[in-house]
């Protein structure tokens, strides 16, 4: 088998992060947020499923019902979720008992801190939460608990042994939503008992560029004989097309779909909420990995939400990349878990938190964190920025998700900074109601009617066009909008020409262009040479 070449990684090699089966974003590393998730998400919607499977179903067939929380199997493997169902109950009895906990306390503090000192309730803490909960009021008396989120990695309640890549080639861009659907063992794929700091990811997606023997590979990751033939499909004597390193002057970006854009100067590289398609054959053009610098200087994430920080995506990347860039957060709120603690538990050596205002000097300008309100459906949440990049004279503002609730915020802004020659935007501004990302995390039910007044909402026309007006941007790109489609798998958005992001992004773009600014929304892909 291949008979001691060298061999390369092939281009649509997918790879997929789990815990405990599910498939991993960020809730499910954070111990918190994953205990939270596995009892009031996962156990919930397969229990659901091994009762009515049909009624799963059907759901998964209806628009309507894209992003819910119906399991995307057909109404089959009944047995296979029965046995998830018992296995999850048998081996993570920790951190169900820690969901169970923080219920109680919250109960706790609900009923019996009522302005008083709180130092009586902590031997009423319940045991599995003792050392890592402090307890406090807010200035209105009003009580609540944090997290110290660093004792939590560092104990029993984290635990890298849930954590596994799945492998296999893709050929299209249909996948199942991640966040309802657990991934069972096909024939197709390989199962890689492997946590994610692990070093032999970094070994396994160099062969992307750097090939190695077929034999020193499958040693390294300890492939069992029996899967030498599935593992070898992986692989390919065909090297990938080098990459060449921009070497103009000025700058140059090329937008990869949804959020992610790579700025690259002759000594600099900026990767911005990296989340990218694997090579195959498609009607829409697009940028892949194969389109990405060796060496990331840096990669910019804005917000802690499952379409701006991918795993999947930056495991690949990860020895590729100096430096992660993340909002600054030690709150310890549980809706709330820190991206640098998290960055840090699956392998990253070099994380840097930026508050607001702060920046990061680099050779060809400098970064700097700006604030980011809305599309958090007015949570307490702090892992947020959005990101002014300055390359060459030029300045581009990458603002994301952000919603303009106060426009006052970017006149202080503008006064601080002054003009920039382009605007990135999302404009999601539907949204979905609060407990569609967060429900897991309430400790108390939310009235429907507040949840659905409750948005993870973009700007719409209005709250856009006032950050226009604030910065004058001389071209203004609407992104984030997850209209790729090899994004459904993160994102179930199916938009029409009647759908309100598109109604209020067409108003925004074509407000601009009579104003003579320079205006699109991004698809695919695209590229702009900045002189």
């Amino acid at each position: 088998m291949f008979n001691g070449e060298q061999i390369y990684l092939k281009p649509n090699v997918m790879m997929e992060p789990l815990v405990d089966q599910w498939y991993a974003w960020s809730h499910l590393v954070s111990p918190a947020t994953f205990a939270m998730n596995l009892v009031e998400r996962h156990l919930k919607i397969m229990e659901s499923y091994a009762r009515a499977p049909m009624v799963h179903a059907a759901a998964v067939k209806n628009p309507a019902m894209l992003g819910g929380p119906f399991i995307d199997l057909g109404g089959k493997k009944v047995p296979e979720i029965k046995q998830l169902i018992d296995k999850t109950r048998r081996l993570r009895l920790r951190p169900i008992e820690f969901q169970k906990a923080v219920i109680e306390l919250d109960e706790m503090l609900r009923n019996e801190a009522s302005g008083f000192s709180l130092e009586p309730l902590y031997d009423k803490i319940p045991p599995i939460l003792k050392g890592f909960v402090e307890l406090v009021y807010d200035l209105n008396n009003h009580p609540s608990f944090r997290f110290i989120e660093p004792l939590l990695y560092r104990s029993d309640n984290y635990d890298p042994s849930m954590q596994s890549l799945m492998l296999s080639l893709i050929e299209q861009d249909d996948r199942p939503f991640i966040l309802s659907t657990p991934r069972l063992i096909g024939e197709n794929e390989l199962h890689l008992e492997i946590p994610f700091a692990d070093e032999r990811i970094d070994e396994l997606f160099r062969m992307r560029r750097i090939p190695q023997t077929f034999s020193a590979i499958k040693d390294k990751l300890g492939i069992d004989s029996r899967q030498d033939e599935q593992f070898a499909k992986l692989f390919t004597a065909d090297p990938s097309p080098s990459y060449s390193n921009y070497e103009g002057s000025g700058a140059r970006w090329r937008y990869f779909g949804h959020a992610c854009i790579l700025v690259e100067t002759e000594t600099t590289s900026i990767l911005l909420d990296p989340v990218l398609s694997y090579t195959y054959e498609s009607d829409i053009s697009r940028y892949t990995y194969a389109d990405l610098p060796d060496q990331i200087d840096y990669v910019l994430i804005t917000h802690n939400h499952q379409d701006h920080i991918l795993f999947e995506t930056i495991l690949q990347l990860r020895h590729r990349i100096r430096n992660v860039v993340v909002p600054r957060n030690g709150s310890g709120a549980l809706q709330d878990p820190s991206l640098k603690l998290m960055m840090e538990a699956v392998g990253f050596d070099s994380v840097i938190e930026l508050n607001e205002m702060d920046e990061i000097r680099t050779e060809s300008g400098r970064i700097i964190g700006l604030p980011f309100f809305g599309e958090h459906a007015d949570l307490d949440i702090r892992t947020k920025l959005a990101y002014w990049v300055e390359v060459d004279n030029h300045v581009l503002l990458f603002a994301a998700d952000s919603c303009n609730i106060e426009p006052q915020v970017y006149r202080h802004l503008h006064k601080l900074l002054g003009d920039i020659d382009a605007l990135f935007l999302g404009m999601e501004c539907d949204g979905a109601p609060l407990s569609w990302l967060y429900g897991p995390l309430l400790t108390k039910p939310l009235e429907r009617n507040k949840d659905q007044a409750r948005r993870l909402a973009g700007s719409n026309y209005l709250r856009g066009i006032e950050i226009v007006n604030s910065f004058s941007p001389k071209e203004a790109y609407v992104y984030a909008m997850g209209q790729e489609p090899w994004l459904n798998y993160i994102m179930s958005k199916k938009y029409t020409e009647e759908s309100n992001p598109i109604i209020a992004s067409n108003q925004l773009i074509e407000d601009c262009r009579q104003r003579g600014v320079q205006a699109e929304r991004l698809f695919g892909e695209k590229e702009i040479l900045l002189n």
